[in-house]
């Protein structure tokens, strides 16, 4: 475990806070080379406290803290650009990824390029929210070791045909079928040369890609869900029930 007992300016960002004792957060900070840590920031609820109002999620941040043991205590925090904020279903799929790190990060295990991967994630997930999530679950899992196969064939070894049908079998890589069956991960290779290039553009492409990532994200995260994916099926079928509503409205 990194045991720097002082650390001043530190790109970071903040994942998630909770109350602390009587005036105080305990942090969950992501910090570029020392990783997921704690850090406990003294009188942040006080009404006059020193950083009041800016520890906010999603923004860059230079936090300063010292560190005894495994938990940490800030010192300090500098706001290096102003930034927008983030709203409606992209402020939810930005919690998607905080929460994706907190499940497959151990703390104190620096990983630089996906701290650099979120960053840029949060810059552009107002643009195209669901190329932004594909690509920042690949470059995570690439970083913690379980990278896809995504420009060959895992038989054959042959090229990934643009025009062939697969089968992603998570352990193994993609495997050319006949055609596409009810059961199992079925991609076009287009779908998997557009993740492998991260040029998603195509709806049908995006949802066979989104399938994949689900799949293989299962099998590192555990039996235990997800929130903020339960959160945002929610939204969506209270969206498809308004919309069936208003349809239903429209026609007496």
């Amino acid at each position: 475990m990194n045991t720097h007992r002082k650390v001043a300016l530190e790109p970071a960002f903040i994942l998630h806070h909770y109350p602390y004792r009587d005036s105080s957060l305990l942090l969950e900070v992501f910090a570029r080379g020392y990783g997921r840590l704690g850090l406990v920031a003294r009188g942040a609820r006080s009404a006059k406290a020193r950083w009041r109002g800016q520890m906010q999620n999603f923004r860059p941040l230079l936090l300063s803290w010292s560190l005894r043991g495994e938990l940490g205590t800030l010192t300090g925090l500098e706001l290096p650009m102003a930034t927008g904020l983030l709203a409606g279903r992209r402020l939810l799929s930005a919690y998607y990824m905080n929460e994706l790190i907190m499940r497959l990060l151990a703390r104190h295990d620096p990983h630089p390029e996906i701290f650099d991967a979120y960053a840029e994630a949060i810059r552009s997930i107002d643009v195209a929210e669901e190329p932004v999530l594909r690509i920042f679950e690949k470059r995570m899992l690439q970083a913690l070791g379980y990278g896809l196969l995504l420009d060959h064939e895992a038989d054959s070894g042959l090229p990934i045909d643009a025009d062939a049908w697969y089968e992603y079998l998570p352990e193994r890589g993609p495997v050319r079928r006949e055609r596409k069956c009810a059961q199992g991960i079925f991609l076009r290779g287009s779908s998997l040369s557009a993740l492998h290039r991260e040029r998603l553009v195509d709806p049908a492409c995006c949802h066979e890609v989104k399938q994949l990532m689900r799949a293989v994200l299962a099998l590192y995260l555990g039996s235990r869900p997800l929130k903020t994916r339960e959160v945002l099926r929610q939204l969506a079928t209270l969206s498809e029930e308004g919309r069936e509503a208003g349809s239903r409205s429209g026609m007496n």
